[in-house]
């Protein structure tokens, strides 16, 4: 008998109410070895082979219809791969995962899906409300892992859809589905088999509490693909973002509206995240992200009201609360703005999450703004506060330069040698003085 860790995957030989490893509260849970072993061990060395004589012409990716996907990917779905896809409950993972199954075999590409969360009526119920009809798409409602390899080893399709990794379990391992031994267990068979029969494997995965996907982190680095399927509850904008990827480059980002026919690509981004109001009001700065290989124009929008001291309250949506309390220091500190007794709110228009460092500017030009109440006007800013109050040049600059004008944005402020933070208020108009 052993615990292992089901944030980490750290095993322990006694139970602790906490990870060792990675320090979580009650994330140990009892495990044992499964009886018989896994079914697709095998007996015999493996053979080595010259790495000079190994193929290395690349994947080849198999284009999945819909261009979204075929960004974050890398160019489609490449044969015998392992995708993983989470995201919240009701984000639209069954949806996409639907579209994407009916879009391959349109193309001449048949996929399975096996569902263990819902029947063969209620995934056909659900293609038809979306309008997707495509014969090559087949289902398969059954949460033995075993099973459904043998399903898809006998229907040889392209791809095997498993929706959700959590609702599977393999007979001869010990625990409930969704348990640490059970996915992990579910989840090196289900590789093995798309490693060993060149059928693309794609993963559906539940998420914690915190957002990040449910069950040991080991799967994560199973597989070949982790994508999350992102956005606000309160919006139709949906963003399918690309954490891992060993057929391209990672962070990619492919946006979709989620509509009654399902999600549907968004082609003019910029239409989505900038409102017809940006720069014209306070408070309100364009910020040019980067996305992997895409730029992205977004609003930054602040909101500085008077607060009840001693806390006044801090909210922050689509970026980092840390990096916003370290630009209201620099700028009560390097720019004389007294921010201590209001209440301060940023938001990313559109429901996208941030983790640019770049995006340290526009969020203080927008702070000041809306504290001094001076709209900016049409303004794209891009750079990364330091603490001294310099702001230091970040990646990209000419993407970001190029898309800016792209849309028209009158004014273009980037980091230059020795710029301050003080500097560049002064000269949007929005010092202190």
């Amino acid at each position: 008998m052993s615990y292992r860790c089901d944030v980490c995957g750290h095993r322990s030989a006694k139970w602790m109410g906490f990870c060792p490893q990675c320090r979580s509260d009650g994330a140990l849970v009892e495990e044992s070895a499964p009886r018989g072993g896994s079914k697709w061990r095998r007996a015999g060395a493996a053979t080595p082979v010259a790495l000079v004589k190994a193929d290395r012409t690349g994947a080849s990716h198999r284009p999945t219809g819909i261009g979204e996907i075929d960004r974050v990917l890398g160019g489609g779905l490449v044969p015998g791969s392992a995708v993983l896809l989470g995201g919240e409950p009701g984000v639209g993972k069954s949806t996409l995962i639907l579209q994407l199954a009916d879009a391959l075999a349109a193309s001449g590409a048949p996929v399975l899906i096996a569902s263990a969360e819902e029947s063969v009526d209620q995934v056909a119920l659900r293609a038809g409300r979306l309008g997707l009809s495509d014969p090559g798409v087949a289902v398969v409602s059954d949460p033995d892992v075993d099973a459904v390899i043998a399903a898809a080893t006998e229907a040889a399709p392209f791809a095997l859809v498993v929706d959700s990794i959590q609702t599977v379990a393999a007979a001869e391992v010990s625990g409930a589905p969704g348990g640490v031994a059970q996915v992990r267990e579910a989840v090196a068979r289900l590789i093995h088999f798309a490693k060993s029969s060149g059928v693309a494997v794609v993963l559906v995965g539940h998420v914690t509490k915190d957002g990040s996907i449910a069950g040991p982190k080991l799967v994560e680095h199973a597989v070949d693909v982790v994508l999350y399927l992102e956005g606000d509850a309160e919006r139709g904008l949906r963003a399918l973002r690309g954490l891992k990827n060993r057929f391209g480059a990672t962070h990619e980002v492919g946006l979709f509206e989620m509509g009654e026919a399902g999600l549907a690509e968004v082609t003019d981004a910029a239409a989505m995240l900038v409102s017809d109001t940006a720069g014209a009001v306070p408070g309100s700065v364009l910020f040019p992200a980067i996305h992997g290989r895409r730029s992205l124009v977004v609003e930054v929008q602040a909101l500085v009201s008077p607060g009840v001291p001693p806390n006044p309250r801090r909210s922050v949506k689509g970026i980092d609360s840390a990096r916003i309390h370290q630009i209201l220091a620099v700028l009560h500190r390097h720019a004389g703005l007294d921010l201590g007794s209001h209440d301060v709110y940023v938001s990313i228009v559109g429901g996208l999450r941030l983790k640019d460092p770049g995006a340290d500017l526009p969020v203080a030009f927008a702070i000041a703004s809306s504290l001094l109440g001076k709209p900016v006007g049409s303004v794209a800013a891009w750079g990364e506060v330091g603490l001294t109050g310099e702001i230091r040049p970040v990646a990209h600059a000419n993407r970001r330069r190029s898309e800016s004008e792209r849309l028209g944005v009158g004014t273009v402020v980037g980091p230059e040698g020795g710029t301050h933070i003080a500097d560049l208020l002064h000269r949007a108009g929005l010092s202190a003085g």
